[in-house]
């Protein structure tokens, strides 16, 4: 047990800016995308890019809400496009044939992690642009986790193999 108990300590610094964004298509609730700020926010993640709306709840995600920019896009296609050409590397969240399992994959820095829609997952066109996908799976019903619960944890392991 620790000697002294604190309710909360400073964030960790990081030694260099994380390069990971997240693309985010037009999610049912708005619950999903403040979720998501506040985990952007913790991880260091300074940018997310949206179809969908942009606002955000504050109460749901706190500080986040100042420190991640949120830029809200028409179509998803030509934004994952145009960040390829700038040296992003495209990685769906996504079950497919040939997607690779989170525990085994390795992130390049400089990675655009594209997550699909609660329901209906990423449409085939948007999956046709990325470079890869990669699933967590799941050992029980239903087929899939939550996109917040599935993108946190695929941040997270993002977050473990660059925790500079």
């Amino acid at each position: 047990m620790c000697a002294k108990h604190f309710r909360h300590k400073p964030p960790t610094q990081l030694e260099q800016q994380q390069e990971m964004l997240l693309v985010v298509p037009a999610l049912k609730s708005q619950v999903n995308l403040a979720r998501l700020v506040r985990l952007a926010g913790c991880a260091g993640i300074r940018r997310i890019i949206t179809s969908g709306s942009d606002k955000v709840d504050p109460k749901i995600a706190r500080d986040g809400v100042d420190h991640v920019l949120i830029e809200k896009r028409r179509s998803l296609i030509p934004v994952l496009k145009k960040l390829r050409a700038s040296g992003y590397h495209i990685v769906a969240l996504e079950q497919t044939e040939s997607s690779q399992v989170l525990y085994d994959y390795a992130f390049q820095r400089k990675t655009a992690l594209l997550i699909g829609h609660e329901g209906r997952g990423i449409p085939n066109e948007e999956l046709r642009v990325v470079d890869e996908c990669i699933e967590i799976p799941v050992y029980g019903m239903p087929h899939s986790y939550n996109v917040v619960t599935a993108t946190t944890m695929a941040v997270y392991e993002y977050c473990r193999q660059f925790h500079l």
